[in-house]
């Protein structure tokens, strides 16, 4: 009998109505009773040649309507799942391809050259790129050099290369290349000048040492301009950024005094800061620092401050002194965090997500305090990968 593929579950398997779980499958698919996979009107042919090999994505098979529906369907059962009710779902946001401005590659000198490129799925091969589909082009444009590069000078230690689009090119940071002598000291910073690298720092395993830097390193929040310390946390897409912050500023347009957790650089306080006064909270402290003097240099009303929400989370009554509060915490969540926002008087809380799971905990315990979920956006900033995230507004 044949079976119709009626959702993706959440490792990216196509699932049908008997709870059959089949690889690739999307909605529309069948089935067939021998178990071969029919294609529908949503299966696509996937554009990149290394998929499904590359763990860098799970849903290439999917078309945008699949891909959305995915992305959707994530969100609202978690929230369901929790027995959280949706007041309005608004349309999912998913980021275009080759829009991806951050990503870590990994190297390893081989017998027969170099592998440069993501692990595959579950695995610690790595699957040696020659085109990507989801990267933005001036990542990709180093692909190549970097490859070249550690068939140069590296040894047959993995080597990993953290790179970032910033206001002035790419931040790319290596760890692994283990470099010894004048030849190898001269010739990282000529390759960062010939790629016109905005910076090249080396890790050894003691934090990253900086190389190359002609001028200092930013990105604009919001149009504030930040100093971007190597490493620190970036929204993956610009599109996937304005579509957090437009939500955001949207949800508590009406709240004067804003307390923003888990800031890091600065991403929404400054974004909030153009007509609230905001109090950015971080622990990371080279954020931390970055954040505050950006707040100073912009004249924006905005005050930095430097403190481990998990070990020490803002209390009932230092909360009462906001409006709102706007949360966008690691993938972990912010159980103790929001234990006290569910304690406390405030009766307006933005929370944007990277995991719907402890989101949807968390948002429990939210509601279990008496607010209501009144807006819920599915973003997908990871195009054809099963990592999604979302913006929320819960109102008592």
């Amino acid at each position: 009998m044949s079976e119709p593929i009626v959702r993706v579950a959440a490792k990216g398997d196509g699932v049908t109505a008997q709870g059959r779980h089949v690889p690739f499958g999307v909605p529309g698919d069948v089935v067939e009773p021998d178990g071969a996979l029919a294609w529908g009107p949503h299966h696509a042919e996937p554009p990149c040649r290394h998929f499904p090999e590359c763990g860098g994505c799970q849903l290439q098979h999917a078309d945008e309507w699949a891909l959305a529906d995915y992305v959707t369907s994530r969100v609202a059962f978690a929230a369901e799942g929790q027995g959280i009710a949706i007041g309005e779902l608004l349309p999912t946001h998913l980021s275009p391809p080759r829009s991806r401005r951050r990503a870590t590659l990994h190297g390893q000198r081989t017998g027969q050259g170099v592998l440069l490129g993501f692990r595959a799925a579950g695995s610690h091969r790595i699957v040696d790129m020659r085109e990507c589909h989801v990267l933005d082009p001036a990542l990709f444009a180093l692909v190549a050099p970097l490859r070249a590069l550690i068939a140069k000078w590296g040894d047959k230690q993995p080597v990993d290369a953290a790179l970032t689009l910033t206001d002035q090119g790419v931040d790319c940071s290596l760890k692994g290349l283990a470099l010894e002598g004048l030849g190898p000291a001269e010739a990282l910073p000529a390759f960062a000048r010939e790629q016109g690298l905005a910076r090249l720092s080396l890790d050894h395993g003691y934090g990253a040492e900086m190389l190359w830097e002609p001028v200092p390193v930013t990105v604009a929040l919001a149009g504030v301009v930040v100093s971007y310390p190597t490493g620190s946390f970036l929204q993956a897409t610009s599109d996937g950024e304005a579509i957090l912050t437009s939500d955001a500023k949207s949800f508590l347009e009406a709240s004067p005094i804003i307390a923003d957790l888990f800031s890091g650089l600065g991403t929404f306080a400054f974004a909030l800061g153009d007509r609230a006064k905001v109090l950015a909270v971080e622990a990371a402290r080279d954020a931390h620092l970055a954040s505050k003097a950006a707040a100073g240099a912009s004249g924006r009303a905005v005050h930095a401050l430097h403190r481990d929400l998990f070990r020490n989370p803002l209390q009932p009554d230092e909360l009462a002194r906001f409006d709102a509060v706007l949360l966008d915490p690691p993938r972990a969540g912010a159980r103790e965090q929001v234990a006290a926002i569910a304690a406390s008087t405030l009766e307006r809380v933005a929370y944007v997500s990277c995991n719907p799971s402890s989101w949807a905990r968390d948002g429990r315990m939210l509601v279990d305090a008496g607010f209501r979920l009144e807006k819920l956006r599915p973003v997908g900033q990871f195009r054809w990968s099963t990592h999604v995230e979302l913006t929320s507004l819960f109102v008592r």
